[in-house]
């Protein structure tokens, strides 16, 4: 198991390049499609709701083939099935990308065993075929059902009711909360109860205004700011120090400004992935300064939605628009302090490349 996991970021490395395109692709059609409607919402019919879900159904295959292709990395071929199977799983259980992530070293460690199992030679041509993915599939979907599947449920159920608990006597502080939460996974489980804490609150009219409360609005402006951050700030990362990014970091970095602007956080996933111990912490940080600095600014948000298009609905916009600013500000800086030399990423992008041609080399007999 050593040996497997000792090359664990080129894994990572492997599976964020296949899924990429799915990210550019769905996100950028789900996000022209929010634009074009010019509403803070997702649009349902027409030309427009159909560019919206074929952007939606883009960004659903984002984590499946995350964990296939880590899979892939580690076992080879028969890594694929048990993997992309374990990533829709970590959709349907809400895992987010995190899961999606531990599935597929989880296909790929189970895959691997699995592989020295040694079978009679008459019997050597179903293993490929049928031994491992159905042995490994059936592995990877038990453990991420039942036994990473209900303690995520629980834990989401314990911050809810701790969100719900506190109360909003300290807002600033109930705004740092809220936007780290936001940030730690852009759009996985612990990013929606956050998210869903903010639209019910918005979604609660006051009788004698007509309108959503003052401490509502305060609470979905922050949330709003930290929905944009994580893909603002790793766009804007790529674009002051572009020497400390690849090229395909760097057309990943243009596609999640874009995303960004219209309230789609997980533009940032592609970074997030690759490099989680420095990406992560980056999010949260200024995720959470952002959602704070509205709060402070005075930035109300009356839409369920996040991201510069909501601005010109938000109470002070111009104050909207900075706190983004300086949540986006505070972890692209975080993110190119922590950043690894570009050379030594170059040399393993090279190699890594090198090796998935020879993998997919098919040679017809």
């Amino acid at each position: 198991m050593i040996d497997l996991l000792k090359d664990t970021r080129k894994h990572l490395m492997t599976g964020v390049s296949y899924m990429i395109p799915f990210v550019v692709a769905g996100g950028i059609l789900l996000a022209l499609s929010v634009l074009f409607s010019g509403t803070a919402s997702v649009p349902e019919g027409g030309i427009l709701g159909g560019m919206a879900t074929v952007g939606i159904t883009g960004l659903g295959l984002m984590v499946p083939i995350l964990s296939g292709y880590i899979a892939f990395s580690m076992a080879d071929r028969p890594g694929l099935a048990p993997g992309i199977i374990g990533g829709m799983i970590a959709n349907s259980i809400g895992a987010g990308f995190i899961g999606g992530i531990i599935s597929g070293i989880l296909a790929g460690i189970v895959v691997s065993y699995i592989k020295k199992i040694k079978l009679p030679s008459s019997l050597r041509s179903l293993m490929p075929i049928f031994v491992l993915p159905l042995l490994g599939t059936t592995i990877v979907g038990g453990i991420m059902y039942f036994v990473i599947g209900q303690p995520i449920a629980s834990l989401m159920n314990v911050m809810t009711n701790a969100l719900e608990s506190m109360g909003t006597g300290n807002l600033v502080l109930l705004g740092l909360i809220l936007g780290a939460m936001i940030g730690s996974d852009m759009g996985g489980p612990i990013n929606k109860v956050a998210f869903g804490f903010g639209s019910a609150m918005v979604g609660t009219i006051d009788p004698a205004t007509g309108m959503p409360s003052a401490t509502a609005l305060a609470i979905m402006g922050g949330i709003g700011v930290a929905i944009c951050v994580p893909p603002l700030a790793m766009g804007l990362a790529t674009i002051i120090a572009p020497k400390k990014f690849t090229v395909e970091e760097k057309n990943s970095g243009k596609a999640a400004i874009v995303m960004g602007l219209v309230g789609i956080s997980e533009g940032a996933i592609p970074f997030a992935a690759a490099d989680p111990i420095r990406v992560i912490p980056a999010n949260i940080i200024g995720s959470a300064i952002g959602s704070a600095a509205a709060i402070l600014l005075g930035a109300g948000n009356p839409a369920p939605w996040g991201g510069w298009i909501v601005a010109p609905v938000a109470q002070n916009p111009i104050m909207y628009i900075i706190a983004t600013l300086i949540g986006s500000a505070v972890t692209a800086l975080i993110v190119v302090f922590l950043k690894k030399n570009i050379k030594e990423k170059i040399d393993m992008d090279a190699e890594q490349t090198d090796e998935m041609d020879f993998d997919l080399d098919i040679e017809i007999l």
